[in-house]
């Protein structure tokens, strides 16, 4: 017989004691940018595991008359995506602190980098002195740059909307532990690339 949920004695939970807001894997949204790395990590790993799999199958590396991409620009790239760090982690700090002022000046000046780079990334691609027509290396690296500057693109929008959201009478105590979420995604996305740059920009000239 099932319980009859009008007897007094249905069990019940209080949950009037649990806080509102929590950081770290104590919340759900968390688990959610866990389950989202993961799945675009997978993405970036097949589309660098093509390359190398295009690589293998290639004599020249480059193949002729291709160049070698320049390396100018990408570097410029990796290092503001690493400085970017820097705001998203002072913003997470103070996230946690709720510290309001802290928060939104280190969410503006993370997302100005943030912007920087995904218009370096523009260049990054005409660093690549190849089109992604022209041969099976040009598709390689085309597929790995543009898997990952998608992720920049949808970051640099999610950032901007959470960074207005802090300069609203909407935002709710809630909104600090995205700023947490937020900081560990942007670690992903500038790991990602650093193994990406190796790959596709240092990579032809040692593999």
């Amino acid at each position: 017989m099932p319980p009859d949920r009008r007897s007094p004695d249905r069990l019940t939970i209080d949950v009037s004691v649990l806080p509102d807001t929590v950081f770290g894997h104590r919340g759900l949204v968390w688990w959610g940018t866990v389950g989202f790395m993961a799945i675009e990590g997978t993405t970036l790993a097949i589309a660098a595991a093509a390359y190398l799999y295009l690589r293998t199958n290639a004599a020249e590396w480059p193949p002729r008359p291709t160049a070698n991409p320049d390396l100018l620009i990408p570097t410029i790239t990796l290092a503001v995506l690493l400085l970017k760090l820097i705001p998203y982690g002072l913003a997470e700090r103070a996230a946690k602190r709720f510290d309001l002022a802290g928060v939104r000046r280190w969410l503006v000046i993370g997302s100005a980098v943030g912007l920087l780079a995904l218009v370096l990334r523009w260049f990054d691609l005409q660093a690549l002195n190849v089109r992604w027509d022209t041969n099976a290396y040009g598709s390689g690296v085309w597929l790995a740059l543009v898997a990952h500057t998608s992720l920049m693109a949808t970051d640099v929008l999610e950032s901007a909307v959470l960074t207005a959201i802090f300069f609203t009478d909407r935002v709710q105590p809630r909104h600090f532990s995205d700023v947490e979420d937020t900081a560990i995604y942007e670690r992903f996305l500038s790991v990602a690339w650093l193994l990406l740059y190796l790959l596709v920009f240092l990579g032809p000239r040692v593999l």
